[in-house]
């Protein structure tokens, strides 16, 4: 296939009128040569950026993948791909860890066999070791103490698929030496945490080098306590997720974030929950029950924003639009930064010769609407 027309989003981060060129589900290089026979898509008044990349988030449709079926996984992933989200790292919620294995279990099979949608290409592990203090919408009666051993069961369970895992470490004595041991295998998140910046910092120094969903569920900036922003700003080789959902941070805090982390580190996510794609009412997150009303959803009980009812595309269109974050950023921290954060950006994340042909087509006309997608070379919406 060749795209011809289209305003492409290239690798240094800027766009340029030019062709690309997929051969065998892969982007190929131009060589202007052997065209002859090959289907040519006309994508005139079109931006065309590559397919995004969520690492955070649960679910939409009524499924979440903390359901652990074969279902939940299969309706997610066409979900996601239709909205140019065409691959995923979706957020496991604090459960049991028996429950746990058998969704990375789960998880795990699906990647590997074909099918349609987005790409499952690791998990980001909310919980369990996670604060009580600060555990927003996560179940606190199965919040457990950080444990290797624990971590390995995980990791097993998922094949190797567990890409992230939370920790508060103010809940766990000797976290230090917990990250040191556990860095190796998988990378450690500041997650639901009530540290202060001391410990935060510790927990970098000792070789986290994530922080969930930036402002929330964490302590707050101060200018005589900077908390844990104040840790992940003074933390280069830490990337912060961000959701840029309207609800969950202000578009003055999301611009803050912006020169606090610099567009380098900062991570675009969702954290959509299942009612996303659905009508008001009430759900279910990992045995509570949630009310979505308009764009909030909330814990029945407590009133805690329980996570948001936007996938990353919104997510991405929505910092542009009402947000004042520039294109060209917006995409990166939606594509390519994603990518590095759980390591798969040699695969996906950037158009690039040899990377998967996932592609989206954005209208150039300052809707943003998204006009086609592009997965594994084939148009798919």
């Amino acid at each position: 296939m060749i795209i011809r027309n289209a305003v492409v989003y290239t690798p240094e981060q800027t766009f340029v009128k030019k062709d690309v060129v997929i051969r065998n589900g892969l982007f190929a290089e131009d060589t202007k040569e052997n065209r002859q026979g090959e289907e040519v898509l006309d994508a005139e008044g079109c931006y065309a950026i590559p397919g995004l990349l969520d690492i955070h988030f649960h679910g939409a449709l009524g499924q979440d993948v903390s359901d652990g079926t074969k279902e939940a996984y299969e309706v997610i992933a066409k979900y996601e791909a239709k909205q140019g989200v065409t691959a995923i790292c979706p957020a496991t919620l604090t459960l049991p860890v028996d429950d746990l294995c058998h969704i990375l279990s789960t998880g795990a099979a699906f990647a590997k066999r074909p099918h349609e949608g987005a790409d499952l290409v690791g998990f980001n592990m909310e919980g369990p070791f996670i604060s009580r203090a600060k555990k927003g919408a996560q179940n606190e009666r199965y919040i457990l103490k950080a444990d290797p051993k624990i971590v390995e069961q995980f990791l097993e369970a998922s094949h190797g698929l567990v890409k992230i895992i939370g920790l508060a470490p103010e809940e766990n004595p000797g976290f230090e030496e917990y990250i040191r041991k556990v860095k190796g295998l998988v990378r450690v998140s500041l997650a639901h945490s009530a540290a202060d910046y001391e410990t935060a910092m510790r927990a970098f120094r000792a070789g986290a080098c994530h922080a969930v969903h930036m402002f929330n569920a964490m302590t707050d900036f101060g200018h005589r306590a900077p908390g844990a922003i104040g840790a992940i700003s003074d933390s280069p080789q830490v990337h912060a997720e961000l959701i840029c959902d309207g609800i969950h941070v202000h578009p003055a805090a999301v611009r803050c974030a912006f020169r606090l982390v610099g567009k380098e580190r900062v991570v675009m996510i969702s954290d959509s929950l299942r009612c996303t794609g659905m009508p008001d009412g009430e759900y279910m997150l990992g045995g509570q029950p949630i009310v979505k009303n308009g764009p909030y959803c909330r814990l029945k009980k407590e009133g805690n924003i329980a996570g948001s009812v936007s996938n990353l595309m919104e997510c991405m269109k929505n910092a542009v639009k009402t947000m004042e974050i520039p294109l060209e950023t917006a995409v990166a921290c939606a594509t390519i930064r994603p990518a590095e954060a759980i390591g798969v950006e040699n695969v996906y994340g950037s158009i690039e010769t040899g990377k998967k042909a996932d592609l989206v087509l954005l209208a150039a006309d300052g809707s943003l609407d998204t006009v086609r997608v592009i997965k594994d070379g084939t148009v798919i919406c």
